[in-house]
C-alpha cells in the first residue's frame, strides 16, 4: 500500500474516533434546546473526514509522471532527506507553541498579529508594508466575529491596558 493510502487510513481512523467523541459529548440541560449545538461543527467535521478519508482510498491512482531524472513526482525521496525544510517546520511549531502561551497574558489581538508576522517571515514573506496591516487586519476580523457574533469574550488586549 502507497504513502497516501496509508495516510487516508490514519485520517480515516482519526475521523472516527473524533466522531465517536463528539457523538458521546455530554450536552448541559440548557443546551437541548439549541439551534446549533457544542458538538454540532466537530460531528460535521467528522462525516467530512471519513467521506475525503473514503475518497483517498478508493478513488484509482492516477498515472503518475516521470520527472527527466526518472524519479516519480509527488513521492518522498529518502535520498533527499536532508533537503527537505525541517527547520521551517520546527520554527512554526515553535511559533504556534509561543502564541498558544502568549494569548492570555497579551491578548489575542496582539498575540494574533504577531504569531501572523512571525510565521509568514518563517516562510519567506518578506513585504512587511502589506504583511502588517493585513495580519492585524485578520486578528481584529476574527476577534469581533467571535467577540460581537458568536457571543464569545475574548480578552483583545494585555489585562494592563484594560483597567
Amino acid at each position: 500500500m502507497t504513502l497516501d493510502r496509508w495516510v487516508a487510513v490514519f485520517f480515516l481512523l482519526f475521523s472516527l474516533i473524533y466522531g465517536y467523541g463528539a457523538v458521546t459529548y455530554r450536552l448541559l440541560p440548557f443546551e437541548h434546546n439549541m439551534v446549533f449545538l457544542p458538538n454540532t461543527l466537530p460531528i460535521g467535521l467528522a462525516v467530512l473526514g471519513v467521506i475525503l478519508a473514503f475518497i483517498l482510498l478508493f478513488t484509482p491512482k492516477p498515472q503518475e509522471a516521470e520527472d527527466p531524472g526518472g524519479d516519480v513526482l509527488g513521492d518522498i525521496d529518502l535520498r533527499k532527506f536532508r533537503e527537505y525544510e525541517f527547520g521551517k517546520a520546527l520554527g512554526l511549531l515553535a511559533t504556534m507553541v509561543v502564541y498558544a502561551l502568549a494569548i492570555f497574558p497579551i491578548g489575542f489581538v496582539i498575540s494574533t498579529t504577531v504569531f501572523l508576522v512571525a510565521s509568514a517571515t518563517i516562510l519567506g514573506e518578506r513585504r512587511y508594508v502589506i504583511l502588517v496591516p493585513v495580519s492585524l487586519a485578520a486578528a481584529l476580523i476574527v476577534w469581533f466575529l467571535v467577540q460581537e457574533v458568536l457571543g464569545v469574550f475574548l480578552r483583545p488586549w494585555p489585562s494592563v491596558l484594560i483597567s
